[in-house]
């Protein structure tokens, strides 16, 4: 994998052309890649995980960050035995009290294992994917168990692919019993009774989907990775109120205020951390994007990178799976409803509602728990440049392009991620400010788990 700083074209005989600029994508023309390096065999997975998250039919950020936190964990305790230092999830997870484990005594390949383990729970949980994405997910496999084949003895290598598979086998039938299993079958509820009380949601006029049903309104019902996050407290929410001057109005209107004074950064910021998930990885998707700018550029051990990847993937996981339980506990408004009703009737964001209620941000709360266990493993500091959208169509409707965002620090990508739904006009500052706190909270159980003996 080679990270460069402009679009390159690569093998012309291949007839592809591939976007590099501080990012990655895997492709049958992309140069041999040399696999011994963690974050080269990690990255290829994380990747095509990616790769299935934007190209599968039904997708949304809850199925999606559900469908991370399932596959890091795979990758983290697919090599977790190889290691001295680093101990298993199991026992320490909701409702998962033993994984399978290597044979005492004897030779295993753990890259091996990673590999067979990200393979087989990638067609298990976008099994309703395309038969193209299914022929690149077998088609990576194939090229890493090669990869190693040559530098394996023959029986360590099927002893670890099939410790792979057993593995993978086992997390997908615990993913079964979450609430979530083939979610994306059943992604809007027409059934759903509204509440009707003054500043409640209501179906956006205009709006990012086509349904004017709720998305996965009983998803916070679903069971959670992390024990502990079953006890979390709801955060705190102003009531409702239309008198000018009061907490809840300023609220609205400052969202107001703000939308009509946007900068050309602030619209490339809304638009950059949209994340829609029609044409992108989706919000989960970016945060497991960045654990790999992370890990790529940091370069540490086959076991850290794997854990980067589980911890991230179980912090967005918890963290929708809260947000929506709060999201259809307060089933609160978005400024669209509320700005034309109080303040001005003719006022329209500049970025469409999505079709669930405002509090608190979904973006702002997986963003702070994705930042949260990263500074956690890497530190804060971490200059880089965010170029994942580089290369989109150019936005007509609100004039604005998709520029790259640099960042000197992690905690500066959360911060601006709930940001850019306050220049999007779809989120009031309550929304954002309780859903990084909560981010926050969220991170910080994983990294309490018991990673180290």
């Amino acid at each position: 994998m080679k990270w460069i700083n402009a679009a390159r074209d690569v093998s012309r005989q291949c007839g592809c052309l591939i976007l590099l600029v501080l990012a990655f994508s895997w492709s049958s023309c992309s140069p041999a890649r040399d696999y011994e390096q963690p974050a080269e065999l990690t990255g290829s997975w994380a990747e095509m995980t990616l790769r299935l998250t934007k190209g599968t039919p039904g997708n949304s950020p809850t199925y999606a960050s559900r469908c991370l936190g399932y596959l890091g964990l795979a990758m983290y305790e697919s090599v977790v035995h190889g290691t001295k230092d680093r101990r298993s999830l199991a026992g320490q997870l909701s409702s998962l009290s033993h994984l399978p484990t290597p044979d005492a005594g004897v030779e295993y390949d753990f890259r091996l294992a990673l590999n067979a383990s990200q393979a087989e729970l990638l067609r298990s949980l976008y099994n309703h994917t395309s038969d193209a994405n299914k022929a690149s997910v077998d088609s990576l496999e194939a090229e890493i168990a090669a990869y190693f084949r040559k530098r394996t003895d023959a029986g360590v290598a099927d002893r670890s692919i099939s410790f792979g598979q057993r593995l993978a086998q086992a997390i997908f039938e615990w993913s079964k019993s979450d609430g979530g299993h083939r979610a994306y079958l059943k992604n809007f509820d027409k059934a759903m009774v509204h509440p009707d009380r003054p500043g409640g949601w209501k179906p956006p006029l205009f709006a990012q989907s086509f349904s004017h049903h709720p998305l996965h309104p009983h998803w916070g019902q679903n069971r959670p990775f992390l024990p502990g996050n079953y006890r979390m407290e709801a955060p705190e929410f102003i009531p409702y109120d239309t008198v000018p001057g009061s907490p809840y109005y300023e609220q609205f209107r400052a969202v107001y205020e703000a939308e009509r004074a946007l900068t050309q950064e602030q619209k490339e910021i809304a638009i950059w951390w949209g994340d829609d998930p029609d044409v992108t990885f989706t919000p989960p998707g970016h945060s497991y994007y960045l654990a790999s700018m992370v890990v790529h550029a940091r370069q540490p051990d086959l076991v850290t990178c794997a854990e980067a990847y589980a911890r991230v993937g179980m912090a967005v996981a918890d963290a929708f799976l809260l947000c929506w339980r709060w999201k259809y506990q307060f089933f609160s408004e978005r400024p669209n409803t509320y700005v034309t009703a109080v303040i001005d009737e003719e006022w329209e964001s500049f970025w469409p509602d999505p079709p669930f209620p405002a509090f608190p941000s979904g973006h702002a709360i997986q963003a702070s728990a994705a930042t949260t266990v990263l500074i956690d493993m890497f530190g804060d500091e971490f200059a880089f440049t965010d170029a994942c959208h580089v290369g989109r169509p150019y936005d007509e409707e609100r004039e604005v392009g998709f520029v790259a965002r640099s960042f000197t620090r992690l905690s500066e990508v959360a911060r601006e991620t709930a940001d850019s739904r306050f220049f999007g006009g779809i989120h009031t500052p309550q929304d954002n400010e309780r859903g990084l706190e909560k981010g926050q909270e969220v991170g910080a159980n994983v990294n309490g788990l018991a990673w180290k003996k």
